[in-house]
């Protein structure tokens, strides 16, 4: 986290008084995010969240007719977060997965984007097969980290907390090459952040890792509130707003096929 875990805990704590039963009886929702994955969800140096999945998040929430606010969460620690009620849904860009759904219940997806490889400018390596002998860096606890263990058996798999970590270590030389999704990779090496760096390839996706796409996470058998979430965002699909949001973050359409 970037800012006071205290004062997060105590927004929580605060936050759990209002939910004796379904959040939704209140026209509140507490939605759980990670804080350190652009462009879809960061939280900048003045505290405040941004990105696709902050955006989205609000649209649902202003369907919905319901305020929504935010709380960051260690990636690792986000679902035991979600089933601790410190949060009623998880809007982090996490991928539906069988793993997943047996410890929560999913929206349907609200986009979908497949895997990367980015390497150092100079780098030879251009596909999964030049990986062999080689360090890879990866996010833990996602599945880009269980792709790589699937499809990359013969390198030396480097899990990190956090980007920000794999990044440091990939513009260092102390990985080879990186796995993300695709669209967290192309921005960052466009951007000054991410001038040592390219993309090497777009990956296939493997559906039986990667699942239909990023979805938003519920606590078990809420689903009302599931349901309530999958009728906003075809609202938004509809009435044009998720194409605004859409468009201020890509040229392409990433809610996929």
């Amino acid at each position: 986290m970037r800012i006071s875990t205290r004062f997060f805990a105590a927004a929580s704590i605060a936050a759990l008084s209002l939910f004796a039963g379904s959040a939704m009886a209140e026209d509140k929702l507490i939605i759980g995010t990670e804080g350190a994955y652009p462009p879809f969800n960061n939280l900048e140096s003045d505290g405040s969240l941004v990105g696709f999945d902050i955006d989205i998040a609000r649209a649902l929430c202003d369907e919905m007719k319901v305020t929504c606010e935010f709380v960051t969460q260690d990636w690792d620690g986000i679902i035991p977060a979600l089933q601790a009620k410190k949060f009623d849904a998880i809007i982090a860009s996490m991928s539906i997965t069988p793993e997943r759904k047996e410890k929560v219940d999913f929206t349907d997806k609200y986009y979908n984007t497949g895997p990367a490889l980015a390497v150092a400018k100079d780098s030879t390596i251009t596909g999964i097969a030049d990986l062999k002998g080689k360090v890879l860096g990866a996010q833990s606890s996602t599945t880009h980290a269980n792709y790589a263990e699937k499809h990359a058996p013969d390198a030396e798999l480097k899990l990190y907390p956090t980007t920000d970590e794999y990044k440091l270590d990939l513009e260092g030389g102390r990985v080879d090459a990186v796995i993300d999704d695709v669209v967290v990779l192309s921005e960052w090496v466009k951007s000054e952040a991410g001038a040592c760096c390219k993309i090497a390839t777009a990956l296939p996706v493997d559906v039986e890792i990667n699942g239909p796409g990023a979805g938003i996470a519920v606590r078990k058998g809420e689903t009302a509130l599931a349901e309530k979430f999958n009728a906003a965002i075809k609202a938004i699909r509809a009435n044009g707003k998720y194409k605004e949001i859409n468009d201020k973050y890509f040229d392409f359409d990433v809610y996929g096929q």
